[in-house]
């Protein structure tokens, strides 16, 4: 049973990144569609919308980060792979909160986001108001993220 926590571990660091990958892809292309609508009636407000249209990527930057720390503290990256049953489960599990709400957060922040381009759209001058909706949302991506790193970075070594 022990060969396959390492499997488990990777599953949970594939889906990580995979899960809040794609809903930041999701989440980029829908605001580029109205960031672009908006730039061919005003190209003077590409600097602003471009500002709402990165918001939702950065679920798919948090995926990434908390692969990459699952991945050295299973010893992938820079150590000798050795995980037991048990800590590949706990690893999958540490996992889960950043692919699923990284997924899930990043396409509601493309929504708020393409609402803020549409406040940009009719009036420029409430930047500021249109960047705090997809802001709000980026709390729970950042919660999600704490939650998968304290738990990753805390995963006891079980000898096998």
């Amino acid at each position: 049973m022990d060969k396959y926590g390492i499997v488990l571990a990777l599953f949970g660091a594939v889906i990580s990144v995979l899960l809040a990958g794609i809903g930041s892809a999701m989440g980029v292309g829908l605001c580029g569609e109205a960031a672009a609508g908006v730039v061919t009636e005003d190209p003077s407000k590409f600097g602003k919308v471009l500002l709402l249209q990165l918001l939702p990527g950065t679920q798919g930057i948090y995926g990434l980060l908390v692969a990459v720390l699952t991945l050295i503290q299973i010893g992938i990256l820079g150590g000798s792979a050795e995980v037991s049953f048990i800590q590949g489960l706990l690893y999958f599990a540490a996992c889960l909160p950043m692919g699923v709400v990284g997924y899930w957060s990043a396409l509601r922040q493309a929504r708020a986001s393409v609402a803020g381009i549409g406040i940009v759209a009719k009036r420029p001058d409430q930047m500021g108001k249109a960047m705090i909706f997809p802001a709000m949302v980026e709390t729970y991506a950042l919660l999600a993220l704490l939650t998968s790193v304290l738990a990753v970075l805390n995963i006891p070594k079980i000898s096998l």
